[in-house]
């Protein structure tokens, strides 16, 4: 037990926002790696279900991408990925809760990667 609260502060420290105060809710795909997430980017084309299954089965894995409602806190670093006409932030965060029809429900906190789209205007 001890050394869970060990690995989970240390992540924390890891995706140490600017502001702690920042916790947002949203809906997305989440993965357990950057690699998946960086994989989820390269075969997502309109289709995130399927970009989903597909790293899912190339890791063996049917959890390491999902798409979820959670409250969590965005770290601070982050890997621009560009793809035809968009670029995206791949950027760790800390889950802290699970937005339910009833609420956020808090749970242990844990670190996972997502997906932000960065809006890049014409000079």
């Amino acid at each position: 037990m001890k050394i869970g609260l060990l690995v989970g502060f240390l992540s924390l420290l890891l995706v140490a926002p600017t502001r702690a105060d920042e916790v947002e809710t949203s809906t997305g795909v989440i993965c357990n790696t950057q690699k998946q997430m960086e994989r989820f980017v390269i075969l997502n084309d309109a289709d995130p279900q399927s970009a989903i299954r597909a790293v899912n089965a190339e890791e063996h894995d049917p959890t390491a991408c999902a798409v979820a409602s959670l409250a969590f806190v965005r770290g601070s670093n982050s890997v621009t990925v560009r793809k035809r006409d968009a670029t995206f932030q791949i950027v760790p965060i800390l889950v802290v809760g699970v937005v339910t029809a009833d609420g956020v429900r808090g749970i242990i906190p844990a670190v996972y990667f997502s997906l932000f789209r960065v809006e890049e205007r014409s000079a």
